[in-house]
């Protein structure tokens, strides 16, 4: 069984017919704040990500490019782990579906879901959606189309394939949800997933015939395992099911899968029926993150010819830039925009004028007043700054507000509170003033300054790590705490280092700027 302390986070695997797209970093960065975060509360995290290869999507790309199909997914595996690392998303394991692991562990687990007679072989007729890489029946379509894809044509299609008996796991999953209602998050997903069972599951087709590049099913290698019935078994075959009994073991089940809305009925009716099947624990939850839209409200995404690349974006702007914006700014449970005027409103408002210019202010008159020397800072009582504020029972709350992945709040929360009780400390004392008059006193306010510095970067660590650690560095705390160390509940007791003094890298007598403004007119990525 898998140790208490451990945490096992996932996305969804993506497509690697052409590069991630912001709506995709989305979910990626939303994962890497929990992933984040579990660990600074003490959690052995294991976060997964991957590509999603065994789709014919894939396997049309890498002919229009000329290309095998291995050698294709291979690089794209490649172009997108790339992007994650620039986005500093830290993943632990990155499955690609076409590794030999994955097929091991596929092969195993559709025996084992034949061996208990829950897959049978049928004729079936029906509209195909290219884009899902799914049947589509009457009822999801609107007008004629795919929803999700309503500029593809549905293709009719007539095969001989194998289902798996959904229809049997009704009962099975109503009670399942209603007894552990933290299931499916948020709430909206919840009833959206509990209507669509109680309105009859149909079976589903879980392999296609005359495909070559996919996995070959066990009992009939004619068969090829159908996209989702492979693609859901990532996440066990990731860590180790077929391969590695004893990771699989003390891993799984998984804590949180973290996927787009758009798919839930896939994670949240299909892959836990699957699992009963074949006789395996559920994960404990599913959470479906909404979507990021373009400021004229249509969805981004690849198949719509809207992606913007995060990468354009964030060698701009900066990687943690990016972060916060869409995790300020974007209700991970909810849906959020995303337009270049927008994002430079933020970016000036919360991070340069606000975030960057505390640190500069900060360090700038500890140089110039102190020469970045503070002793006997143990001393001096440096919780002056809170000015009242219950610091405690604030990280609390944003310890369960992070957890529940109520990231935009959170962070309101840190900004409005934190941030604005250190800026209006700087406002109410003048240490510009009191340099003047009296040392002393200017001293005590740096060494409260410089504690408001620490707090805010521990809170901030999940959401803008590069940024969170030059906060954290900009003073010797790590002679007394490991930066690698530090968790939330470190933020609410004071660090007493006996002597401070600045480590911040400093040029021509200032610190070097974190968010340089962005003009009225932002510049083109």
């Amino acid at each position: 069984m898998r140790e208490a302390k451990t945490y096992y986070v996932t996305t969804a695997i993506d497509y690697p017919n052409s590069r991630p797209h912001i709506g995709t970093a989305f979910e990626k960065i939303g994962a890497d704040v929990q992933a984040r975060f579990r660990r600074m509360e003490g959690y052995d995290v294991h976060f997964q990500m991957g590509n999603d290869e065994n789709t014919n999507k894939v396997t049309l790309r890498a002919r229009e490019l000329g290309m095998e199909t291995k050698p294709y997914v291979d690089d794209m595996a490649r172009q997108f782990r790339d992007v994650w690392n620039a986005l500093e998303i830290s993943f632990d394991d990155f499955i690609q579906t076409s590794e030999t692991r994955h097929h091991d562990g596929c092969r195993k687990f559709i025996q084992a879901v034949y061996d208990a007679g829950d897959i049978f072989k049928k004729a079936y007729t029906g509209l195909y959606c290219d884009g899902c890489e799914e049947f589509k029946t009457e009822k999801v379509l609107v007008e004629g189309r795919c929803p999700n894809h309503p500029h593809l044509t549905l293709r009719p299609v007539e095969e001989e394939n194998y289902f798996f008996r959904l229809s049997a796991f009704g009962e099975r999953l109503r009670a399942h949800y209603d007894a552990h209602p933290e299931f499916i998050q948020p709430e909206s997903r919840r009833n959206e997933i509990i209507n669509l069972v109680e309105g009859g599951l149909q079976d589903v087709a879980i392999t296609r015939k005359g495909f070559t590049w996919g996995i070959p099913v066990p009992f009939d290698p004619d068969q090829t395992i159908y996209v989702w019935f492979d693609a859901l078994l990532n996440y066990i075959t990731a860590v180790g099911y077929g391969s590695d009994e004893t990771k699989f073991q003390s891993l799984w089940p998984a804590d949180v899968h973290v996927i787009g809305k758009d798919i839930t009925r896939f994670h949240c009716a299909l892959w836990p029926a699957m699992l009963m099947s074949a006789g395996l624990p559920l994960p404990r939850r599913v959470f479906g993150h909404g979507f990021v839209y373009n400021k004229d409200g249509s969805k981004i995404s690849k198949s719509t010819g809207t992606a913007v690349d995060p990468m354009d974006v964030s060698q701009v702007h900066g990687a943690d830039a990016f972060r916060y914006y869409f995790m300020r700014e974007c209700p991970f449970g909810g849906d959020g925009n995303f337009s270049e005027k927008r994002f430079a409103e933020v970016y000036n408002s919360d991070l340069a004028k606000n975030l960057g210019n505390l640190y500069s202010r900060t360090l700038s008159m500890c140089i110039k007043y102190f020469g970045g020397e503070l002793p006997n800072a143990a001393a001096v009582d440096a919780t002056d700054w809170l000015a009242g504020l219950d610091l405690s029972a604030l990280i609390e709350e944003l310890r369960a507000k992070v957890g529940a992945f109520e990231y935009n709040t959170a962070l309101q929360r840190i900004w409005l509170e934190i941030l604005d009780a250190a800026n209006r400390y700087i406002d109410v004392t003048a240490p510009f003033k009191l340099a003047k008059t009296d040392l002393e006193a200017c001293k005590t306010v740096m060494i409260n300054l410089a504690e408001a510095l620490r707090v805010i970067a521990i809170l901030i660590k999940p959401f803008t790590p590069k940024t969170a650690e030059v906060f954290y560095r900009s003073f010797n705390f790590e002679q007394v705490q490991a930066w690698e160390k530090v968790g939330y509940q470190d933020a609410a007791s004071r660090l007493t280092v006996p002597d401070l003094r600045v480590t911040a890298e400093i040029v021509s007598g200032k610190p070097i700027p974190l968010f340089p403004r962005i003009d009225d007119e932002p510049a083109q990525p």
